[in-house]
């Protein structure tokens, strides 16, 4: 069984999403970030970190496209042109996308009150709105980012609208709503999301 270091508050979320998706038991250890017993495991203390064995895996992306791989499940295969494309999504995501948002929270609450530049919220979300349109236009009428499947950038993108939301930011109607409703629709996220409301 796999253990999930993390809290569903963070991007742990993501990582139970995808165990969830993959059918993988799991058990939860909820340590939050910057606690120091981490040091050892991630020298940056952050979560999540996925316990496999007797080893363990940082970075919650990294962490999700292994247990895609492992699994052979919810990914293309590594070396054709379509894990390319893939990948690219998967970049997208985390440098269009979950960059805004982190980037806003960070100027909101996770950084010391000193070094917060709240008109810096404002980019944000000038980018954040670029993005939509370039998913928009990428997603055209497929289901997924990939066509017919569910693959791990779908995860993230709805991972990123779900914190995107969270913090009052709009997902524009059309192609893009719909897609976003979609995968929050799906019974694992719809799983995940109720034992991250049992854990608060």
């Amino acid at each position: 069984m796999y253990t999930l270091i993390g809290t569903y508050k963070t991007r742990a979320f993501r990582v139970a999403w995808m165990l969830n998706e993959l059918g993988q038991p799991f058990e939860m250890d909820p340590t939050g970030p910057r606690d120091p017993k981490l040091f050892e495991i991630n020298p940056s203390l952050k979560v999540p970190v996925l316990k496999d064995g007797d080893d363990y895996i940082i970075d919650s992306v990294a962490i999700i496209q292994y247990l895609a791989d492992k699994h052979g499940q919810l990914t293309a295969k590594a070396g054709t042109i379509q894990r390319a494309h893939q990948d690219s999504f998967t970049q997208f995501a985390v440098d269009d996308v979950e960059l805004t948002v982190w980037v806003a929270a960070k100027h909101s609450f996770a950084l010391p009150a000193e070094l917060r530049v709240p008109d810096v919220k404002r980019a944000c979300v000038f980018d954040f709105d670029r993005a939509m349109k370039s998913l928009s236009v990428r997603l055209a009428d497929r289901p997924y980012v990939m066509g017919e499947n569910f693959t791990v950038p779908d995860l993230l993108l709805g991972h990123c609208a779900m914190w995107a939301t969270g913090i009052g930011w709009t997902i524009p109607a059309g192609n893009v709503a719909e897609y976003v409703a979609r995968i929050h629709a799906r019974p694992a996220f719809q799983a995940t999301l109720s034992a991250r409301k049992a854990a608060a």
